[in-house]
């Protein structure tokens, strides 16, 4: 596996670029890890792609400070040859900004995704996120100049969203994205005010339906029958999971729940990806969440080393940790295939 890069400025350079289009095939529904903040980082998107995740993404990064700071650049973007294909999501609220953020990562990424369904009042506070679908012509404005920065047509600018309370101005913003050169829409199925209500499928169907580009469902994606069921409900493209493929990273393989060669893989893929302990240790608790008794959990849960969680992994479950271990690519999917899609 190739070792991470510690420097923004010793990042490799894309040698050739992926163009996530062509992903989107008829009857195929592509498989996508959301952004998410602390978790959708390097190790993690390495560990997903082997169990047939077919697109990842980073976690949320603020544009402006990125584009301001070298330490910025070093602590929020990493990435490795084996990396892709890769959208870096960035939080924006101009289009300079962003246009510019684009053109710092255009040599090392297959995309750059634009914020526009972050909830949380901080980020609404600051104009972004969720705070742009009040805007929809300051989100064209900084798709064209994305797309006019970097010229490579197969680079993609992509916007990630929520549904507005009238459904229409969705329709009507996205259309207008559309227009502006947007290569795709994924959609979280519910308004920024909402949380744990049920996904509006009609309203992505909607969507769907009026435009001409891909469209990705986000909201309660945690199993293949979920993906098939939504497919069936709404005619997507692609399916994005946050919550579900942080329980189960071997969700998009079949598996209902993770099987122990994914925590295993997780082992050796994050210790030797240099990952601090608090990352490694949150990633096994959400990986357990659903597996292991509340008693198991509290015990688990409260390690505090890395040694501590070798030890716990190898006396509870055989797992233990080898930087010598050659990983095997061929992952066994559910359905009795085999997966080797992402060997290097």
């Amino acid at each position: 596996m190739a070792q991470i890069q510690h420097k923004f400025e010793d990042l490799p350079p894309k040698t050739e670029r992926v163009p996530l289009v062509e992903l989107f095939q008829p009857e195929k529904v592509v498989h996508v890890c959301a952004p998410m903040v602390r978790y959708s980082k390097l190790p993690f998107r390495a560990l997903v792609r082997r169990y047939n995740c077919d697109l990842a993404f980073t976690p949320m990064i603020i544009a402006e400070s990125f584009v301001k700071s070298l330490k910025a650049r070093d602590s929020e973007f990493t990435t490795n040859s084996s990396d892709r294909p890769l959208v870096v999501q960035f939080a924006a609220r101009d289009g300079v900004t962003f246009a510019d953020a684009a053109e710092i990562v255009a040599p090392y990424s297959d995309g750059v995704d634009l914020n526009c369904g972050c909830p949380q009042r901080w980020a609404m506070a600051e104009g972004y996120g969720s705070c742009l679908l009040k805007n929809p012509e300051l989100i064209c404005d900084m798709v064209r100049q994305a797309r006019a920065r970097v010229s490579d047509e197969n680079f993609s600018v992509s916007m990630k969203i929520r549904l507005h309370k009238d459904l229409r101005e969705t329709v009507d913003m996205c259309r207008k994205a559309e227009h502006a050169g947007i290569s795709w829409v994924a959609i979280h199925g519910r308004t920024p005010s909402q949380r744990g209500e049920p996904v509006n499928t009609e309203a992505i169907k909607l969507v769907k339906e009026n435009l001409n580009i891909p469209v990705i469902a986000n909201g309660d994606i945690k199993t293949l029958e979920d993906i098939k069921r939504v497919k069936s409900l709404t005619g997507i493209d692609g399916v994005m999971a946050a919550r579900g493929i942080l329980q189960n990273p071997a969700m998009y393989a079949g598996f209902n729940q993770t099987p122990l060669q994914c925590v295993q893989d997780w082992v050796d893929i994050s210790l030797k990806l240099g990952t601090h302990f608090t990352c490694f240790h949150h990633h096994l608790m959400y990986m357990f969440e659903r597996v292991t008794p509340k008693s198991e959990k509290r015990v688990f849960n409260a390690l505090t080393s890395t040694s501590a969680v070798l030890e716990y992994l190898e006396e509870h479950y055989g797992v233990s940790y080898n930087p010598d271990r050659t990983i095997n690519y061929n992952i066994p999917l559910q359905n009795g295939d085999v997966n080797t899609e992402s060997a290097p």
